[in-house]
């Protein structure tokens, strides 16, 4: 067995697959023997755990990115490792929707963004985001997984607001940058691993 079969299964290992599940992509990596699955490893390992990000909030950020994204196995993955963490039904169920009002206002916000036509910005948005008001896992927290999804989605307007919005709630620099480095990750893995 290769190296990279090695790790390919290591990896799977990690996120509850079994060791013979392969995505055409793995397949790809494994046949081209590529270096590249060592650091897919553990580029994965590193989202679970933070110097600036609560366990349960890695998890938390995990789930949203993997929802956002569709990917089935990372979201099966983070919502077990979210409830080994402490989080509640609730919890799991606000990253999902928040991955979900996100997508809406990504889309939206982008539009108006690119747009620049101040007509755009008087009509009303006529969204509910009634999630946002009272989050069950804190608006701190849930502008952070805000923040996130925004970047992996690519809204510049709604990822200079959510920045704006926490560094006013007192959030460290470095809190955000490893919200985002999470989910940039768990975005990377799951290009290969769906």
């Amino acid at each position: 067995m290769s190296e990279t079969t090695e790790v390919i299964q290591e990896l799977l290992e990690s996120v509850a697959l079994d060791k013979s599940y392969r995505t055409e992509a793995l397949t790809l990596l494994e046949n081209g023997e590529s270096r590249y699955v060592r650091d897919l490893k553990l580029n994965f390992n590193s989202t679970l755990t933070s110097e600036h990000l609560s366990t349960k909030e890695c998890a938390l950020l995990g789930l949203s990115t993997a929802v956002n994204n569709n990917n089935k196995a990372l979201t099966n993955y983070y919502t077990k490792y979210a409830e080994e963490q402490g989080a509640t039904a609730a919890d799991i169920a606000e990253a999902v929707g928040c991955a979900s009002l996100l997508a809406s206002n990504n889309i939206f916000y982008r539009f108006r963004h690119f747009t620049q036509k101040e007509k755009y910005t008087q009509i009303p948005a006529r969204i509910r985001m009634q999630l946002m008001m009272k989050p069950v896992t804190g608006k701190e927290f849930f502008e952070l997984m805000s923040l996130a999804i925004s970047a992996v989605n690519g809204c510049e307007m709604c990822v200079n607001a959510h920045e704006d919005s926490l560094i006013k709630l007192g959030t460290t620099e470095e809190r955000i940058f490893d919200a985002v480095r999470i989910a940039s990750l768990v975005t990377a893995t799951g290009k290969v691993v769906y």
